[in-house]
Formats: C-alpha cells, structure tokens, sequence
C-alpha cells in the first residue's frame, strides 16, 4: 500500500492547507492508502511525497497544486484506471 507524506513549512501557517489536501486524499482513495502523513518543516518548504517520490514541491512546480491536479497524479500511481468521476471530466 502506498503512503503519503506532506512536507509543510510551520513559519508559513501552512498546517490548515496540508491538513485539507490529507483530508481529501483520504476522502477519495480512503483505504487504498496506508496513510497520509503530515511532516512540519521551515524555510518554506512544502512537498508531497508518495512512496518517496515527489509527486509535488512548490518551488519546483510554482505554487500549490490544484486539488484536481493533485488528486490525478495520485490516482495515476495508485491505480490508473480508476475513475475519479467528476474530476475526469
């Protein structure tokens, strides 16, 4: 099962957005996750990490992601036939 990890920078008040993409994440792939987990960091700093791998960092891809976008890539790693209805469309 994969996991999730959100880097998020704790000087930037960004808990309230990284605690949002966790409760979405888990809201659409529930228990295909083995979790989603929230890691405080500095310097304005803020990843997504799946297995590892940077699926986002805002710096690198300019911003915060799309909950869309986020949700997709997500999907795409996890299980890419699934259809995630009105996102898809």
């Amino acid at each position: 099962m994969s996991r999730i990890r959100i880097h998020y920078c704790t000087q930037c008040q960004w808990l309230l957005r990284s605690a949002w993409y966790a409760q979405e994440l888990l809201s659409t792939f529930g228990e295909d996750l083995a979790g989603v987990e929230l890691s405080p960091s500095h310097g304005g700093h803020f990843e997504i990490l799946m297995d590892e791998a940077s699926l986002w960092e805002r710096k690198r891809d300019g911003g915060f992601p799309d909950i869309k976008a986020l949700k997709q890539a997500v999907r795409d790693r996890l299980d890419p036939g699934r259809d995630l209805g009105h996102i898809d469309r």
